[in-house]
């Protein structure tokens, strides 16, 4: 089946930025048309397509990719599944997910990493990128199967949420994932100075009367990796970033030379910890919601290139798990569905320009992950179309994730995917 992509305006940072069309054959790229005087291609006329899409109002963009995804499955179903995960992520724009290792069982195996894949190939609405754990069990001990992993499909590995203690496990975790060919991501974190903490350490967490995490608990570890990163030269890509000091200490290495990576999450750069006030437990995250320095630096650090990459941190859970005690709930929010739109309001604000927008959404994370996305001919035809006129209302019970944990609902935002292609296939449409 052929599909026309028509009259939309083409943004691919640092390829194509212009009016233009897209002719999809099957699941790739056949060919663009497009001018650069800001005026509708006219020479796809030539084409006859057995579908055409009016793009006409619409950004154009390669599709987004979501670095780091919790999909629960196996063993927490009813908290997320992979397909509905993935339908969460098609309704947000995204047509490629990295899902962490901490299921149960953990993914540290090749068993693991194919299961996956096949219920993703199942579901067929976003392709999933197992992300494998650097230590067995997610235990800090022993170092899994990188190769064994890889060969199944692994694109990265990393023990997200548990920082992997052990100074020697780490360097030889980067240097075993060099020779397997995956990046490592770096769950930043001393558990020593994190200890029995809930939120951000601070005026308000004294006020509250809750255990208090400092900044320091996050950039001591990434200090630590970020060396390590130098000394060993095996890139790193520091996970969701959230204290100013961590954004000076990824500059600073940046500025060095050393091949450092990192990423933020939309709750860091919208929200502070303000939103912990009345003990709402869907602000409650690791790493916590920090100040208004801190979310100015992640903005900046974002708008300089310091910060890469926008990822959702996506961790779904259950009402039981949250509708307790602030001390006894868990950590995380979900973000597939609300991600873009709260990008889109750091161009609102002029702190990003939308091409922006789209390298930390979508060019970067591809360059990091080593994924060929660009919108050319003979590329897979993984395609998003944006309205920035869209409005709407957060309403986290009509989200597509099995989860309602969002500190968004009731939001207003503005902007939206209205359109997800996959390999060719329409995943979402909302036109």
């Amino acid at each position: 089946m052929s599909t026309l992509i028509k009259g939309g305006k083409i943004l691919d940072p640092g390829n194509i930025d212009a009016m233009g069309d897209i002719l999809v054959d099957g699941d790739r790229i056949r060919k663009i048309y497009c001018c650069g005087d800001g005026k509708p291609a006219t020479s796809s006329s030539e084409a006859k397509p057995d579908k055409i899409i009016d793009a006409s109002g619409k950004i154009v963009v390669p599709g987004l990719i979501d670095m780091h995804v919790h999909l629960r499955e196996p063993g927490h179903e009813y908290k997320e599944t992979i397909e509905t995960g993935s339908r969460a992520a098609a309704h947000g724009g995204f047509t490629t997910i990295c899902c962490m290792p901490n299921t149960r069982p953990v993914n540290d195996c090749r068993e693991i990493t194919g299961y996956i894949l096949s219920q993703a190939k199942k579901a067929g609405l976003a392709r999933v990128l197992p992300v494998g754990a650097v230590s067995r069990g997610l235990e800090g001990k022993q170092l899994s199967e990188f190769h064994e992993m890889k060969s199944a499909g692994a694109v990265a590995v990393t023990d997200d949420g548990r920082p992997v203690t052990n100074t020697l496990l780490m360097r030889r975790a980067m240097e075993y994932a060099r020779g397997a060919g995956l990046l490592v991501i770096s769950h930043c974190e001393d558990l020593d100075l994190a200890l029995n903490g809930v939120m951000n350490e601070g005026e308000t967490a004294a006020r509250l009367g809750l255990s208090g995490i400092p900044n320091a608990a996050e950039s001591i570890m990434a200090a630590r990796d970020i060396l390590l990163c130098e000394l060993t030269g095996v890139p790193v890509h520091i996970a969701h970033v959230s204290a100013k000091e961590t954004v000076d200490l990824i500059r600073a290495a940046k500025n060095r030379g050393i091949p450092v990576t990192a990423e933020t999450a939309p709750h860091y750069f919208s929200l502070t910890d303000k939103a912990v006030e009345g003990y709402n437990t869907n602000a409650k995250m690791n790493p916590p919601l920090r100040t208004e320095q801190d979310r100015n630096a992640v903005r900046e650090g974002l708008a300089d290139g310091t910060i890469d990459v926008i990822a959702t941190d996506h961790a779904p859970h259950s009402d039981m798990e949250k509708e307790v005690e602030f001390d006894q709930a868990a950590n995380g929010v979900i973000g597939l569905e609300t991600s873009l739109p709260l990008g889109l309001g750091l161009v609102e604000k002029g702190i990003l320009t939308l091409s922006q927008l789209i390298e930390k959404m979508s060019k970067n994370p591809a360059r990091i992950l080593g994924l060929k996305t660009d919108l050319i001919q003979g590329n897979a035809a993984d395609i998003t179309l944006i309205d920035l006129e869209k409005t709407f209302t957060v309403d986290a019970g009509a989200f597509h994730s099995r989860s309602r944990n969002t500190p968004f609902n009731g939001w207003q935002l503005r902007g939206k995917a209205v359109l997800t292609m996959m390999s060719g296939r329409i995943v979402f449409e909302d036109l």
